[in-house]
C-alpha cells in the first residue's frame, strides 16, 4: 500500500481487484443493514401511530372554527388572527392565510370526492393488515 496506488484501482485485472471487490461488497451490505433497519424503524413507528413529518398547522379543531365563522360571513383575513397553532415551530403563533387556503381546498376536495378517501383509507387498512397490492381489497382475487 505505501508503494503507491493499487493496481486494481485503475486496471480491474490488477493485483489489488480483490480487496476492492471485498471493499464494495462491505459497503453494499452496511447499505442493506442501514436501509433495512430504517425501514424496520418506520414500520414500528406506523404500527405506534406515529408517522413522520410535520404536525400539522391547521388541526381540525381550527378548520371546523374557520368553517363556521366563514359560514357566518367573516372573512379569512378576520378569522386568521383569532387562531393559534398548538404544536411545533411556530407553536403560539397565527397561522399564514395561505395554511388556511391550502386547508380549506384540503376539505373542500375530501368533501367532493369522498369514495375516493373512502378508498384510500380501505387501501391503507388493507396493506397494513395483511400487506397485500394496493388496489386490492382484502380477500379479493384478482387474476
Amino acid at each position: 500500500m505505501l508503494a503507491g496506488p493499487l493496481a486494481g484501482i485503475y486496471d480491474p485485472t490488477g493485483h489489488g481487484r480483490l480487496l476492492l471487490a471485498f471493499f464494495a461488497a462491505m459497503a453494499e451490505t452496511e447499505r442493506e443493514n442501514i436501509r433495512e433497519s430504517t425501514l424496520e424503524g418506520l414500520d414500528t413507528a406506523a404500527r405506534n401511530g406515529k408517522h413522520g413529518g410535520r404536525p400539522p398547522v391547521i388541526t381540525d379543531d381550527m378548520l371546523h372554527t374557520v368553517l363556521r365563522r366563514r359560514a357566518g360571513g367573516e372573512t379569512v383575513e378576520q378569522i386568521q388572527p383569532d387562531l393559534i397553532i398548538p404544536t411545533g415551530k411556530r407553536k403560539g403563533q397565527n397561522p399564514s392565510l395561505s395554511s388556511i387556503y391550502r386547508a380549506l381546498a384540503e376539505y373542500e376536495k375530501r368533501q367532493a370526492y369522498p369514495e375516493a378517501v373512502e378508498q384510500a383509507h380501505a387501501d391503507f387498512a388493507a396493506l397494513q393488515g395483511i400487506g397485500s397490492i394496493p388496489g386490492q381489497m382484502a380477500g379479493s382475487i384478482s387474476a
